[in-house]
């Protein structure tokens, strides 16, 4: 099955130990500004899902959404969330922990395409 978004295995374990810290999480990426474009880790219902919002699907088990105006952009692309050195956002869990998470991203198929439509 087709996935929208997935996350490396570094991702994961980093979403585990924030798991451990801070309870159920969630993952939210507006595309708006500044640290909106980046995909943001917050404790679940930190952050209140609108009908605005997409929910993309689970990465770790935890939900991930995205805006609805920017996921008409990145529709034919699957998301591959994965992790480097570096501060995030401020309201990101992961920037006390030395890492942030990154949205790579590749074109889906022709058949994963026709997969997800139906």
């Amino acid at each position: 099955m087709t996935e929208r978004v997935t996350a490396t295995e570094e991702a994961l374990a980093l979403i585990r130990l924030l798991e451990q810290k801070h309870g159920p999480l969630m993952f939210h990426q507006s595309g708006g500004c500044c640290d909106g474009s980046s995909p943001m880790c917050y404790p679940e219902g930190d952050l209140l899902i609108g009908s605005q919002d997409v929910l993309l699907g689970h990465i770790g088990g935890v939900p991930f959404y995205m805006l609805k105006s920017q996921f008409d952009y990145w529709k034919h692309t699957q998301l591959i969330i994965d992790v480097v050195d570096g501060r995030s956002g401020m309201f990101s869990l992961e920037g006390v922990e030395g890492k942030r998470f990154l949205t790579r991203s590749r074109a889906f198929t022709k058949e994963e395409t026709d997969q997800l439509q139906t």
